[in-house]
């Protein structure tokens, strides 16, 4: 155990030299970003760790919420637009068609189906439901047989 001590005062120490580290071509870099008109300030900021992460949630939730204040108005002009509609069909529609059925008068039905001759007695195509449950019922006997 050669390097391992309990009674040490402080950590290990590393020299870590850098492998291409290059002074020269920093300062180049320095001069570079000052010619191209980027703020010196700036670059003295240091990277806090976690500030890219914080600053993408902040923005993914500034995100969802447009979308969902947008989602909430279509949703509203979907109800108000369906409200308008019923409202229409009730104040409009309803009363004409109620007042219609009143004086007895039917809907316009195509004079091809009005027309129509009934093919045999079993075809009840042409006959309206009034006519229909005024026919007499043709009781028929029961011929089956049990085996």
């Amino acid at each position: 155990m050669l390097g391992f001590s309990p009674f040490k005062k402080h950590a290990n120490k590393f020299n870590y030299i850098p492998r291409y580290y290059d002074p020269e071509e920093e300062r180049r870099a320095q001069r570079r970003a000052e010619l191209l008109g980027e703020s010196p300030e700036h670059a003295k900021h240091e990277y806090v760790p976690g500030q890219y992460v914080r600053t993408a949630r902040t923005a993914r939730a500034a995100r969802r919420e447009a979308e969902r204040s947008t989602r909430s108005k279509r949703r509203f002009g979907v109800l108000l637009t369906g409200i308008v509609v019923l409202l229409l069909f009730f104040v409009v529609i309803y009363p004409k068609l109620t007042s219609m059925m009143r004086r007895g008068v039917a809907p316009a039905v195509p004079a091809a189906v009005e027309s129509r001759a009934a093919v045999s007695d079993l075809d009840q195509s042409g006959i309206s439901d009034v006519e229909w449950q005024q026919m007499p019922i043709t009781v028929v006997p029961n011929d089956y047989e049990g085996r």
